[in-house]
């Protein structure tokens, strides 16, 4: 398993390697790499797609310090570093959205373009952060139950998704005392709608019409702020893991978007 052991973490990440622009794809909470298997199956025959697992997540052995999401950009840009990639188009769904709006507001000339799959700007709905906290609490000190796990697959996946077997298996296997330390950046994320101006890469906003953790209005919201935002795609029938659940419609979303970006910008991504 490749791992890249940069700024005291050991990241896991995967590389289909090849010519053209990087696509980066990063996972949503709870989850890790390994959500995008249907993009890296159909999209690598034609892009480079590297995927990796945020701290606390997946394979990836991070330290046990509190840390932000802007801490996680940092860790994206030298995950790139140590895979001599200079620029790509940056993708993520939910909290990799929330990481890949950061890396293009800190690393502006880094990001060639962005992917960005039902997530947001803002921050947690005042009603869902309590609810969430109370979900929180029930993991951390009594452990996953069965009926919290099938609550939070509802959420994270979809509503008795036939996916949610094989992630509520890997949340069994998670060491509750780990929970709080990704848990904290999740809900103490800071609202960057208002930088959303300052980012004018091309960019498309893909979004389940069913998700029920972050709302179609927020997907909206985000394609409007940014200038470069060519539509938002709206994914029938999927949840807030619609990449998962959806990916026929979703890769091909992301297909024609790779297809419109102007070729000086797929260009350079290839060798000299």
């Amino acid at each position: 398993m490749p791992v890249a052991e940069v700024r005291g973490q050991r990241l896991h990440y995967s590389d289909s390697g090849g010519s053209g622009m990087p696509l980066v794809l990063g996972h949503g909470f709870l989850m890790d790499g390994d959500m995008f298997d249907h993009q890296v199956e159909a999209l690598t025959d034609r892009h480079r797609v590297i995927t990796w697992d945020q701290r606390g997540h997946g394979r990836t052995v991070s330290t046990a310090e509190a840390f932000s999401y802007w801490d996680s950009a940092d860790d994206l840009a030298a995950l790139l570093d140590h895979l001599g990639v200079e620029r790509a188009v940056i993708g993520g769904m939910s909290q990799g959205g929330f990481v890949a709006l950061r890396f293009a507001l800190r690393y502006p000339a880094r990001t060639a373009a962005l992917v960005l799959i039902d997530t947001q700007a803002g921050t947690e709905d005042p009603e869902k952060a309590l609810q969430y906290d109370l979900m929180h609490e029930v993991w951390v000190g009594s452990g996953p139950n069965d009926q919290l796990l099938e609550m939070v697959a509802a959420i994270i996946i979809g509503n008795q998704r036939p996916e949610s077997a094989a992630w509520i298996a890997r949340w069994k296997a998670l060491d509750p005392n780990t929970l709080t330390q990704i848990y904290r950046p999740l809900m103490a994320r800071d609202d960057i709608t208002d930088r959303l101006g300052e980012i004018s890469v091309p960019a498309i906003v893909i979004h389940g019409s069913d998700d029920v953790a972050i709302d179609m209005s927020l997907a909206e919201k985000l394609c409007d702020g940014l200038s470069g935002c060519q539509r938002v795609a709206r994914i029938e029938g999927a949840g807030h893991s619609s990449n998962v659940t959806h990916p026929q419609p979703v890769n091909r979303a992301i297909e024609a978007f790779l297809a419109s970006l102007p070729e000086h910008v797929r260009a350079a991504g290839k060798p000299a």
